[in-house]
């Protein structure tokens, strides 16, 4: 069995699209998930499965939820592996002093990475932006709510992309190395 990481996007964020973590616990193991684990509140699950791609894993995971609790939510799915090699290729990672200023942007599809591009323009120093090859990075110096760059990263990639804070992608990490023990 292969250990995977689902990032739903939008969800428990204000009053709409509200999802217990137990009942989505619950929902992943009905779909005969293993060694199912939520972070936070946020929509983060690590979990295992015997077959099926990333991108089919999200799908089914996105349907079960619109199909069992009603709400339309999009899913993000990487493998252990692709996210070991995302919190790699991270060129912040250490220069950044506040992990919780630090995004990444993980997509579903590498294709969507180049229309982040256009998020660049919208970075002001000491802000820093990288696209690399599985996922976007910015370091917002002087805060999120701040950042011009971080609201362009938000709207700009839609639902093709959901963020974490390097925190989150550091504690989603040793949850995974956790579960495939």
């Amino acid at each position: 069995m292969s250990a995977y990481v689902a990032l739903l996007r939008g969800i428990n964020v204000g009053k709409a699209k509200r999802i217990a973590m137990a009942d989505l616990r619950a929902l992943l193991g009905d779909l005969g998930y293993t060694d199912v684990a939520t972070l936070l509140n946020s929509g983060n699950v690590v979990f295992k499965a015997s077959k099926g791609t990333p991108k089919k894993l999200a799908a089914d995971i996105s349907a079960a939820i619109a199909t069992r609790l009603g709400i339309e939510v999009p899913v993000i799915v990487v493998s252990a592996r692709e996210l070991a090699l995302i919190a790699g290729e991270n060129p912040f990672a250490n220069t950044a002093d506040d992990p919780s200023r630090l995004l990444v942007a993980f997509v579903a599809d590498a294709n969507v990475l180049a229309a982040m591009s256009a998020i660049a323009p919208h970075v002001v120093a000491p802000e820093q932006f990288h696209i690399g090859t599985r996922a976007a990075y910015l370091h917002c110096a002087s805060g999120i709510l701040e950042s011009k760059a971080a609201e362009a990263l938000l709207g700009k990639a839609g639902k093709a992309a959901t963020t974490r804070n390097w925190a989150t992608v550091q504690k989603l990490q040793a949850l995974v190395e956790k579960v495939e023990r």
